[in-house]
């Protein structure tokens, strides 16, 4: 298989994805790379500073408490909930921008009940307490009510696997500031880091992505090695870079798998490294908050 460009990293290199950016300009290249580089530092700096959304409850007001309850139980009211908030969570943002305090404090405030009775956030508190409590018959109840109305939420927005001692961790983190709700853009980015903890050196060829949506619309994606290059990745060293995706639902997944092979070998055959499930969500960093 023929090589395009091959970089020998001997340290964890940091780059920025331009493969989903093409035809956006070098602007909305250095303006994702500056705030995903913000983001990166550790999980915990992801759920205090970068604003990323929690989805949200939008209670009919003129409809029974039955039938308030059935609505917001649904997956596609679920959607439409977390939609609503987000674009609560960039009028807020414009507000505050503005020097509006007042109307951003209004916002802040409609945006804390939202969270208080979101269904989904309160299923994952008590599904959490349970755990804590060791009660982990109604820790099961939780856990089945939240997958009927909000399954990707069980998924976190982080994985790590190992295939043949090549290690694959992955972040993802939504971007406010490149979504736009209203036209059903929800931007997100996510970072990798592909360590190799064998004795041998691989290259990456190929990459593999299944995408789905909040709508379970599923979209495969292939493509030749990952930035741009096939990187070369000797043992007890690593390759990082980062990435971004669009969805038009506030929710969704991806997974797939990076085809390798042994350079230390004429005629090595190639192989699959997983990348496990991770969340695309406005909702998933926001329960980082109810970490311990």
């Amino acid at each position: 298989m023929q090589s395009l460009s091959i970089k020998v990293s001997t340290d964890l290199n940091t780059r920025t994805s331009k493969e989903w950016l093409r035809g956006r300009g070098s602007s909305g290249l250095a303006e994702l790379e500056a705030s995903t580089r913000k983001r990166w530092l550790n999980c915990r700096y992801f759920a205090r500073n970068c604003r990323i959304v929690a989805c949200a409850s939008q209670r009919n007001s003129g409809g029974s408490g039955g039938a308030d309850q059935s609505s917001s139980s649904s997956p596609s009211s679920f959607l439409s909930q977390s939609q609503t908030y987000a674009l609560l969570k960039q009028q807020m943002e414009v507000a505050a921008k503005s020097e509006d305090y007042k109307e951003a404090a209004r916002i802040r405030d409609s945006l804390r009940l939202f969270e208080e009775e979101e269904p989904a956030l309160r299923l994952r508190r008590l599904m959490k307490e349970a755990v804590a409590d060791e009660r982990f018959e109604d820790a099961a109840k939780y856990r089945d009510e939240l997958k009927e109305i909000a399954p990707h939420s069980l998924l976190t927005c982080s994985s790590d696997a190992t295939t043949f001692g090549i290690r694959v961790q992955v972040r993802s983190v939504y971007i406010e500031g490149r979504s736009q709700p209203l036209k059903g853009l929800f931007f997100f980015a996510y970072r990798i880091r592909i360590t190799n903890n064998s004795d041998r050196p691989v290259q990456l060829l190929r990459r593999h992505w299944i995408i789905t949506d909040g709508n379970g619309k599923v979209e495969n994606f292939w493509g030749i090695g990952v930035i741009g290059e096939q990187p070369v990745i000797l043992p007890r060293t690593g390759f990082e870079y980062s990435s971004a995706c669009p969805l038009s639902t506030p929710n969704g997944r991806m997974e797939g798998d990076f085809e390798m092979k042994h350079i230390d070998r004429v005629g090595s055959e190639t192989f699959n490294v997983a990348i496990a499930p991770f969340s695309l969500s406005i909702l998933e960093d926001e329960l980082m908050l109810y970490e311990k």
